[in-house]
């Protein structure tokens, strides 16, 4: 595998695996929008997963883009204000 195929797929585990970590729930769980968080959390966390299991099978263009879809579902809650993120980060662009 090219190098910079590994460098970027580890690069966008740790993005997505660290954005999950700090991406808090804002709308309360048991509201509309809290299902919806729920969700979007729930997709990011399956991208994370799959693309995991991608690499393991020896399929990095897989895993970098499960990666990268699950972060994009966690960016596009944070931009619509489900989830809170530290200011100081600079894992998103809000």
């Amino acid at each position: 595998m090219p190098a910079d195929l590994q460098e970027k797929t580890d690069r966008y585990e740790r993005m997505l695996a660290d954005a999950l970590d700090e991406a808090e729930t804002r709308p309360p769980a048991e509201t509309p929008l809290g299902v919806v968080a729920a969700e979007c959390r729930e997709m990011a966390e399956s991208y994370l997963d799959d693309g995991r299991h991608f690499r393991d099978s020896g399929d990095p263009v897989n895993a970098l883009a499960s990666f990268s879809y699950g972060y994009g579902w966690l960016d596009a809650g944070v931009r619509m204000g489900l989830f809170a993120v530290p200011d100081e980060t600079d894992l998103f662009t809000v």
